[in-house]
């Protein structure tokens, strides 16, 4: 759950609860700038981003670490209770007026320079739904330190602080926080993307906004929902295909997005932030990421997907953060040894980009993590800071900080964020000498990492039309039906079929030691029958055998239950395959990959075939004989050559 102040937590009756938190308030010492702590934020990249593995890089292939923060308030600030004109009524007291948080105490222009000056070169800008629709104007009260933006409505407010961030340089990540514009995160009408709209309505939402900033190049992301978790009755789910799938709703709007909108954008899918009843002796935790693991998305753009998480320490793998009712015996994050923190946080996330040559491996991003400030006096607070600042930097992540912007007077208030305006605009900051954060914040946004050109990687993508078709490339997606009726699965354009399942209808694709492989007219044939099985060239004896023909290469194929129907065969590039040599790689009695295969294990729990490497797929067999579901058996792999 995110630091916010109200705390998700669920109690016997499966009733969702809120529980307060109250960091510090801030200290008293006078602002003092320590000299060499600014640093500047990276002007010099070149938009869009993508990724290459487990990094993302511009436009030129250099390493762009994502140093960020979050600008929280067009997402709202409201507990829910009590008036929402009364700054009481808001989270810590700071009322946002549903637009950016700080624009009625300092100058944008103010605001920026100090994200600058404290090392960030990207924003996480959270909004809301509601925001979108909101057709009434902020108050001028709201806007009392930019005048310039009086009678605008919360989204032409926030059109406003875009701009004005890339202009600075920096880089802006689209955040869809909440349904509703309110505080986050308990049961609240925003635990899910579909919770107070349908998912229709949301990814209308999102192609919208996409579009709205296409062409500025430096918004380079759309971070797709915050926090998904449980509501009173149901809890969402990684791939079961019902309306609480995140995985499938990620990847339908992501294609929709890349599709439809703004090819540019980076996608960013947040793993799964709760599941369960935090009661002993219930089933609950905190899944993050480590559903991915055995099920990973494959956009229709290769190179743009990037994963999420969230962490903070009063939180824990079981633990819902709550205190008292709703409270479980389970460990927070910031009661474990440095060595269990590791070893949790790489289970949850962090494997993502450890383990190289899978079909899930991407950059994570850590889009939220914080800490009170000043008067955060717990040593197991301050501990579990110190060392995720430690991971981070010894994992070399991409990051973004909870909050960028707080309020205080008499430098006293919530605390949490790293820039603080009082009603009359005076700033107090990480740097001003009495925030013990500021060491490790200065160590983070300083550490080295790695750093220019990142050469460009193979790609490993899972298919898996488990319930609906799964078809990633763009080419077959704007053909015709190719096998009606059926479910059909296709690698993106420029990867080839290389792995299948015996069973669970999985396949993994590659462009590894090729490149892109497919022909530039894009010619590719349906096979459902032995047409192309040559006289003595029977590689599966009494087997059907669904091959393609000479001087093509698998990039598909489609199901009807658990039986092959088709298998989709591509032209391959003039001179792409000249190899001769062929052999049958059986599965159906136990995994056939070759000893070090890369890739990953793209279907759990099922025998798995794959060709090697320097091959390509060029048939599928299978049997209908009795007891047999006509799943595939056999791969016919030959040499590239």
């Amino acid at each position: 759950m995110t630091v916010r102040g109200t705390l998700a937590k669920l109690v016997l009756t499966t009733v969702l609860l809120l529980a307060p938190l109250t960091p510090g308030p801030a200290g008293a010492a006078p602002r003092e700038t320590a000299p060499g702590t600014e640093v500047a934020a990276a002007d010099d990249w070149t938009a869009p981003l993508s990724t290459r593995g487990r990094w993302i890089v511009d436009a030129d292939g250099d390493r762009f670490r994502l140093r960020s923060g979050n600008w929280h308030g067009a997402s709202g600030t409201w507990n829910g209770t009590g008036s929402v004109d009364e700054d009481a009524g808001h989270h810590a007291g700071e009322n946002s007026h549903r637009i950016p948080l700080g624009l009625d105490r300092a100058p944008m222009t103010e605001i920026i320079a100090g994200f600058q000056e404290i090392g960030i070169n990207s924003v996480r800008l959270p909004f809301s739904n509601e925001m979108i629709h909101d057709t009434r104007s902020v108050t001028d009260d709201a806007v009392a330190a930019n005048p310039g933006l009086r009678g605008r409505t919360p989204l032409q407010v926030y059109d406003a602080v875009v701009r004005a961030l890339t202009d600075a340089g920096l880089a802006v990540i689209l955040n869809n926080h909440t349904n509703t514009t309110r505080w986050c995160c308990g049961v609240d009408g925003n635990e899910r993307w579909n919770a107070s709209r349908s998912t229709e309505a949301w990814e209308n939402d999102w192609l919208f906004m996409a579009a709205r900033y296409q062409q500025n190049k430096r918004v380079v992301g759309a971070d797709l929902y915050n926090e998904v978790r449980r509501d009173i009755w149901d809890d969402p789910n990684w791939g079961l295909g019902d309306n609480h799938d995140w995985f499938t709703a990620a990847q339908r709007v992501g294609d929709r997005i890349l599709s439809e909108a703004a090819p540019d954008l980076l996608i960013i899918v947040e793993g799964i932030n709760w599941t369960g009843i935090p009661v002993d002796g219930f089933a609950h935790g905190r899944p993050t990421l480590e559903p991915a693991r055995a099920l990973s998305h494959t956009l229709v753009d290769s190179g743009k997907l990037v994963y999420s998480a969230h962490f903070y320490g009063y939180t824990g793998p079981n633990h819902s953060g709550a205190t008292g009712i709703g409270e479980t015996t389970d460990p927070r994050y910031q009661d474990l040894s440095p060595g269990e923190l590791t070893a949790v946080l790489n289970r949850q996330a962090f494997f993502v980009t450890a383990e190289q040559d899978r079909h899930f491996t991407a950059p994570v991003w850590i889009s939220e993590f914080g800490v009170g400030g000043r008067e955060e006096t717990g040593v197991a607070a301050r501990a579990w800071f110190e060392n995720f600042v430690d991971h981070l930097i010894r994992t070399d992540a991409d990051f973004a900080y909870w909050p960028l912007v707080g309020w205080h007077e008499n430098r006293r208030g919530n605390g949490w964020a790293l820039l603080h305006w009082d009603s009359a605009g005076r700033r107090m900051g990480i740097h001003d000498g009495d925030d013990w954060r500021a060491g490790a914040w200065t160590r983070l946004v300083r550490s080295g990492g790695r750093s220019g050109h990142v050469a460009p990687v193979a790609d490993w993508s899972m298919l898996s039309p488990d319930h609906s078709d799964f078809v990633a490339s763009r080419r077959m997606r704007a053909l015709p039906d190719w096998d009606s009726g059926a479910r059909k699965a296709a690698c993106p354009d420029g990867q080839r079929l290389l792995g299948l399942s015996h069973t669970g209808n999985r396949g993994l694709c590659s462009d590894v030691t090729t490149g892109h492989l497919w022909d530039p007219a894009g010619r590719h044939e349906v096979v459902k029958d032995e047409r192309h099985v040559a006289p003595g060239g029977d590689w599966a004896t009494g087997y059907t055998k669904l091959q393609c023909p000479a001087g093509h290469f698998l990039t598909g194929y489609s199901v009807r239950g658990a039986a092959v129907s088709a298998a989709l065969c591509a032209k391959a590039a003039p001179g792409g395959i000249t190899g001769t040599s062929s052999r049958t790689v059986w599965f159906d009695r136990s995994d056939n990959r070759g000893t070090h295969p890369r890739g990953g294990d793209f279907a759990r729990g099922h025998y798995k075939g794959q060709c090697a490497d320097d091959e390509y797929a060029a048939g599928i067999a299978y049997t209908g004989r009795i007891g047999s579901s006509r799943t595939p058996d056999a791969l016919y792999c030959r040499d590239l050559g």
